[in-house]
Order: C-alpha cells, then structure tokens, then sequence
C-alpha cells in the first residue's frame, strides 16, 4: 500500500496497515501554516495563496476538523507537502 504523502504522522507502536488515515491536502497545510504559524490574517493569507478569505476559512475550518479528527481516533495524519498529481 502507497501514502499518498511526504510527513506521515501516527501512533507509537502501531503498525500503518492497522490504523484509519487522515489526509491533510497541501492548501489544508498552507492555510494553517500562514493563520496558525505566521499568524496572518485570513484575507493576508488570502492574498499569499492566491484565494478568496473565505476560502481560506472553509481550508482552516476543515483542516481543523480533520487534524484533531485523526488525533482523537488515532489515525495516522498523511500529510501533503507538493501538489497532487492527478
């Protein structure tokens, strides 16, 4: 089985094939690190990503949402630090 990642956080102790996986997708990952890290606001970081305030509310509010999601359950957290190749 192939992480779809290049940071893989989990569990000490537990093997990957036995846990859930959380996916945290890069502009989840940017959002946060522009809010959270280097403390802009959400229309700065807006700017900096090259999206609307708003959609860097709807990013922070799900990756939010999916990083104590995978903490809680204990899921391993994939996550994405280049763009998808699709």
């Amino acid at each position: 089985r192939r992480y779809d990642a290049e940071r893989v956080y989990k569990p000490r102790g537990v093997p990957m094939h036995e846990l859930g996986t959380t996916r945290l997708a890069l502009d989840q990952f940017e959002a946060l690190r522009l809010c959270d890290l280097e403390g802009l606001d959400q229309a700065a970081a807006g700017e900096r990503m090259g999206v609307s305030r708003g959609t860097v509310q709807r990013l922070l509010k799900s990756a939010r949402r999916d990083l104590v999601a995978a903490i809680l359950h204990g899921d391993a957290l994939l996550v994405a630090l280049a763009p998808r190749e699709d």
